[in-house]
């Protein structure tokens, strides 16, 4: 029971300490203020999935040269980057460290 109880504080200061820290550096975020988000993510999307069917298409037989697959690496990198961020801001509002506006407001 009393692991419970600390969890529960836990969770309680978890939640109080990260609000306090990152609230204050967005404004109360709605989906208008996301668009450029999403859209950077979708571009980086994109971006990786055009260099493999480009990489696709000039490989013909085997595997590609590892210096073949440089750029796939990097719009990789550049993506799994940006969804890692997606990630964070979508736990951030979930758990209520940022404030969220309905499209209405």
């Amino acid at each position: 029971m009393e692991n419970s109880r600390f969890l529960i504080k836990f969770d309680q200061a978890l939640k109080k300490i990260n609000r306090e820290q990152i609230n204050p550096i967005l404004p109360p975020l709605n989906m208008e203020q996301l668009d450029p988000v999403i859209g950077l993510v979708a571009r980086a999307r994109a971006a990786y999935l055009k260099d493999l069917f480009a990489l696709a298409n000039a490989v013909t037989e085997g595997l590609p040269a590892r210096d073949q697959t440089e750029s796939l690496r990097q719009h990789r990198k550049i993506y799994e980057e940006l969804v890692a961020g997606v990630k964070a801001l979508e736990t951030a509002m979930e758990r209520g460290y940022l404030e969220v506006q309905d499209g209405d407001e």
